[in-house]
């Protein structure tokens, strides 16, 4: 891996200039920063692999330089990392940022109610690169979106045994994003709202009695080795914001055909992370019961309060985008997003869904064939 500062250099005074690649020029650098750790799908697939077959689709023009972890930048610092072209590419997590990108986050509060992730990567993807208001909101934050990611349904990881609403009283429970954090007020927990690379420390330290995340982080984050309990309570899924979101002035720099090279590893890339993240989810939880980690379902009284609150929260969520997000469209956006997933629901029936090429193909075909790369996301 290149010395990062001969890496920024290379781009530009104080990275603020981005790379102009020739036509007749053999290889593109460029910075690809993925702010969780190497192991993690969203690193591991979403970025490492990722970045592979953008080099081999680009035949070698194309050559991404991979950080993972917070070396280059803090979780929440990379939608101004994006903009600033102090990386060219980076995930970004949308729930970090609520105030800068009102529109993600809005459709991000359907997240409690939904529980299929296959079915939320594309639906998302396809939403975030079709819908106007999505749109206008990231070329207004200087980012082009490429693609998304989605996680598998949260669960709860705990120092004690929480299995029913008396256990959960009082726990302060790690928590990213509004509407589960209203369901663990409303459950009688205290939501604690910090990145997901601070849970082992606070559950190790005890300023953390639970947190929620998707079952792979028992072993991807060793979080077995300070929760030894995990109650399979879904809390949720997480979509927000972009997994590839490029800097608009790297994205023009490229050829047309560069440009639909990056799009087809997007979609590529969706298809391999999910599959992969969804199995590394349920293997997890396997290999920490293995460890002596110990698993529970939740008793009758705590599942009951997660379908009450979806109800509660089904039901106001026209009001939250308006209200919260300022959105004067609301209804019109969610209404658009829950007829994208009902759209991806049907597309999927059927479908061998641990068949990554053909789901990259099927993502390719209804995402990314109508987007003109010659003036996708070039301002």
């Amino acid at each position: 891996m290149k010395n990062i500062r001969k890496i920024i250099q290379s781009m530009g005074v104080a990275g603020a200039i981005a790379v102009t690649p020739q036509l007749a020029s053999a290889e593109t650098n460029f910075i690809a920063n993925s702010f969780y750790d190497a192991e993690t799908p969203f690193s591991k697939w979403g970025y490492t692999d990722w970045a592979k077959t953008v080099n081999e689709l680009s035949g070698g023009e194309l050559v991404p330089e991979v950080f993972t972890g917070t070396v280059l930048l803090a979780p929440r610092a990379n939608l101004q990392g994006i903009r600033d072209n102090v990386v060219q590419v980076a995930h970004h997590a949308a729930v970090y940022t609520p105030s800068e990108l009102p529109v993600a986050n809005a459709v991000q509060e359907l997240g409690f109610n939904y529980s299929d992730p296959l079915v939320a990567i594309f639906a998302v993807a396809d939403f975030s690169t079709h819908n106007a208001t999505q749109l206008a909101e990231w070329k207004d934050k200087g980012i082009v979106y490429l693609g998304a990611y989605a996680t598998p349904p949260y669960l709860l990881f705990c120092r004690e045994p929480i299995r029913n609403l008396a256990e959960l009283k009082g726990k302060r429970i790690r928590t990213a994003g509004s509407t589960v954090s209203l369901w663990v007020e409303a459950a009688g927990g205290i939501p604690v709202n910090v990145p997901s690379s601070e849970m082992y420390t606070g559950l190790e330290r005890g300023t953390l009695d639970c947190a929620s995340n998707a079952g792979n982080d028992l072993i991807d984050r060793s979080l077995w080795e300070v929760a030894d309990y995990t109650t399979l309570l879904p809390t949720g899924m997480y979509w927000s914001g972009p997994q590839w979101g490029v800097n608009p002035g790297f994205w023009a720099s490229l050829t047309d055909d560069q440009r639909e090279v990056m799009m087809k590893a997007s979609a590529i890339g969706m298809a391999r992370m999910n599959v992969a993240y969804i199995k590394r989810a349920d293997d997890a939880l396997i290999e920490a019961q293995e460890k002596g980690h110990t698993v529970y379902e939740p008793e009758d009284d705590l599942m009951q309060s997660i379908v009450d609150y979806r109800e509660k929260a089904l039901a106001g969520v026209y009001d939250t985008a308006e209200q919260k997000y300022g959105l004067t469209n609301g209804k019109e956006v969610i209404d658009d997003f829950r007829a994208t997933w009902d759209k991806w629901e049907k597309l999927l029936e059927g479908v061998d869904r641990t068949d990554a090429e053909a789901l990259g193909e099927i993502a390719m075909k209804e995402i990314y064939a109508d987007l003109d790369p010659a003036t996708y996301g070039v301002q």
